[in-house]
């Protein structure tokens, strides 16, 4: 399904590409897409124990965000939990702490990601 939909793109001048792959955390994880970096989205909301549900994903990616930390206080969600488990399956993950509805973290997510395709565009 991407090569029809990167066949249709003119990609010499794109420097990024987002794959929104299915929204579960399992399948994502089984499939290549040929992507050179891969991220996954982790809400509050969802619990921090799906690193020991869904240890696959944790594995292969190498950026988490984790959305939604508006919600963390009054929450029963253990960040410090979720990044020892983490760092256990893989300790090269980069992780962010963002927020959609303060913007916290954005700024900063962003600027990996500007950096890791500019270094990308010059090699």
């Amino acid at each position: 399904m991407l090569t029809p939909a990167l066949d249709e793109l003119d990609l010499e001048n794109l420097d990024l590409v987002f794959i929104e792959n299915i929204g579960n955390l399992v399948c994502p994880a089984e499939f290549d897409t040929g992507a050179d970096l891969k991220t996954m989205i982790l809400s509050v909301p969802e619990g921090d124990d799906k690193v020991l549900k869904y240890p696959l994903i944790f594995s292969v990616c190498d950026v988490m965000l984790v959305n939604k930390v508006d919600y963390l206080e009054g929450s029963d969600f253990d960040k410090e939990a979720l990044y020892r488990r983490v760092q256990r399956l893989n300790p090269e993950m980069k992780i962010f702490e963002v927020s959609c509805k303060t913007g916290q973290g954005l700024d900063e997510w962003c600027n990996w990601l500007v950096d890791k395709v500019q270094t990308k565009i010059k090699k």
